[in-house]
């Protein structure tokens, strides 16, 4: 269970700092870039605890999916970004693969 406890830290991190890459405006900007390095490298701090108890493969597809939700979210609401149906449906396929993985792979911890 710790394991999945980093992996969400990381996840939250990574969401976070992704978040704030649109604001460096390519780096130029002190206070976004240092967030974004900042949460970057706790996020991978995080992640490499998490792979005590979880394969790399099932954390990275975990970290993956939940992180193109959470930006996706996001970015609807920060940068008024939408997607189109196509998008949406991507992103569902993603998470679906993501439960049947926690749910019925072997190579998951439960």
């Amino acid at each position: 269970m710790n394991s999945y406890l980093f992996l969400l830290g990381a996840i939250l991190c990574e969401t976070v700092a992704t978040t704030f890459l649109k604001k460096t405006e390519q780096f130029t900007k002190l206070i976004p870039t240092a967030i974004f390095i900042t949460g970057m490298a706790f996020s991978f701090y995080l992640l490499s605890f998490a792979l005590k108890g979880i394969p790399v493969g099932i954390a990275y597809a975990i970290w993956s999916a939940v992180g193109i939700v959470l930006i996706s979210v996001i970015s609807y609401f920060v940068y008024g970004q939408h997607l189109d149906f196509p998008a949406i449906v991507g992103i569902a396929l993603i998470i679906i693969g993501v439960v049947v993985i926690n749910l019925f792979s072997k190579s998951t911890i439960h």
